[in-house]
């Protein structure tokens, strides 16, 4: 299940603000690595785009993983960027939408937080299906792995 919209601020308000914290940096490269799905809220997601994309480091052609900018003048840049032209995040996206970037969420988001937000993140709830088709299931792949045990 993708972040709602509460978690989504909190994880762009910790990537705009503690980029220059030593502490925070692998996290915040490995935030920006995550598929942007995660993002449930449709304008957050379009944010995490722009700062994706803005903080993309120059690599070769090459089947380099990819890699981040994060801290100094080039991540200031594109998040003030963000807040005073927020045209070019997406066309839709209003100044209030982009308001809160570079304000730290507090002091109660930490490592354990952030481990949650992973959670979160790629949590994806399983259907549930009704008793007798969850039972049928379960017959067939027990018949199926009795057959590949006569097999060998």
């Amino acid at each position: 299940m993708p972040l709602d919209v509460e978690l989504g601020k909190v994880m762009l308000q910790l990537i705009t603000s503690r980029y220059d914290d030593r502490h925070w940096r692998k996290r915040i490269e490995k935030t920006l690595g995550l598929p942007q799905s995660g993002v449930g809220d449709s304008s957050q997601q379009q944010i995490f785009m722009y700062l994706k994309l803005g903080l993309k480091a120059y690599k070769s052609r090459r089947a380099d993983p990819d890699s981040w900018i994060v801290g100094g003048y080039a991540t200031k840049e594109i998040i003030e960027r963000a807040k005073f032209q927020p045209q070019v995040v997406g066309p839709d996206i209003t100044k209030d939408e982009v308001a809160f970037l570079g304000i730290d969420p507090g002091k109660e988001i930490d490592e354990a937080w952030w481990d949650e937000m992973l959670v979160s993140w790629f949590d994806v709830p399983e259907e549930e299906q009704p008793a007798d088709l969850a039972e049928e299931s379960e017959a067939d792949s027990e018949s199926a792995s009795s057959a590949k045990a006569e097999n060998v």
